[in-house]
């Protein structure tokens, strides 16, 4: 068989490949992706609402019970993925569970440098954190392999939820099982933008409660809605870069875990702190260093080349590469 005969016989496919070796999208995808990440988001979020109470959110048996739908509808959500993969007919090389994250290739690398990479951002929290602390360094270590201290943690509910539930459950609905969905329809820059838009419209149903138990005025309510999804769109967004990069779903988790450990960077406390220029420079040296270590410390060779995510594209680009 010829050059020329081997062109045409590619092109005649049901699916081409490009160069890099990506799939060509199929027609209508984008709209079976949308849709169906609009349905998993939707699915997340009512979940929270099925059980009528007049309890706060952070009560432990609101807590309890919260913790049982969305668990459900977590592992329900890789169902989602596979109906998206039937309709739209795409066909995929890694299996289902590989490009949702769930992988052991460069598993070690996932765990560590993320977090790394997240605590440095949070340099100057950290600092600040560290100086403000009682506690001495060993005294801290003491505490951290205590496992009374986690048997503690364990059986408060805000924390569970906080640190384990939400990290797991979000990152795996939000960024596991939609990014595949919009990689092939959008490409990873768009997806990676595009993903925390979920995320954040998600977090509005806030709103309701703070509403609903006249938490604050009406103003302050939705300002402080707008700026958690500003910062939640922003958050999410970087997630969905290290589960791009990666191709693992346990470096978005722990990241997760750790920002909602550390909440906003108290800034205006550092202005007011007695070792401010030191605090300051910290914050400073922490956002510089996260720049210059953002892709090096994710580059997809420590991980698996490509990761299976990046096999859905048509062109890998720099975010695959």
């Amino acid at each position: 068989m010829t050059e020329d005969d081997d062109l045409m016989s590619a092109l005649s496919s049901d699916q081409t490949r490009s160069d890099s070796g990506g799939l060509a999208p199929p027609e209508g995808l984008c709209w079976g992706s949308v849709l169906s990440c609009l349905l998993l988001a939707c699915s997340y979020v009512g979940s929270l609402y099925i059980w009528k109470s007049d309890l706060p959110r952070d009560h432990p048996s609101v807590i309890k019970r919260r913790f049982t739908s969305v668990l459900v509808v977590s592992a329900l959500s890789p169902v989602f993925v596979w109906a998206w993969k039937e309709v739209t007919g795409i066909q995929t090389g890694p299996s289902l569970l590989a490009l949702m994250g769930i992988r052991f290739e460069g598993l070690i690398p996932a765990i560590i440098l993320p977090l790394l990479l997240t605590m440095v951002l949070f340099l100057g929290p950290l600092i600040q954190l560290a100086m403000d602390c009682p506690w001495g360094f060993i005294d801290g270590i003491k505490v951290a392999v205590d496992p009374r201290f986690w048997a503690l943690c364990a059986s408060d509910m805000r924390w569970l939820r906080n640190q384990v539930v939400a990290p797991l459950t979000e990152e795996l609905v939000f960024r596991a099982c939609m990014l595949p969905m919009l990689v092939p329809c959008a490409g990873p820059s768009t997806a990676i933008f595009t993903c925390p838009l979920f995320f954040g419209v998600a977090h509005f149903h806030h709103v309701i409660e703070l509403l609903r138990f006249r938490q604050g005025t009406i103003s302050g309510i939705f300002l402080s809605a707008v700026f958690q999804f500003s910062y939640t769109a922003v958050f999410g967004a970087y997630t969905a870069f290290i589960f791009l990069r990666t191709g693992h779903l346990v470096g978005p988790v722990l990241c997760h875990s750790f920002c909602n450990y550390m909440g906003f960077p108290a800034v205006s406390t550092a202005l007011e702190h007695p070792h401010r220029l030191t605090v300051l420079s910290f914050y400073v040296l922490g956002v510089l260093l996260f720049l210059i270590l953002l892709f090096p410390m994710t580059d997809p060779l420590f991980y698996g080349w490509p990761t299976p995510v990046c096999t859905l594209t048509t062109t890998l680009g720099s975010l695959c590469s």
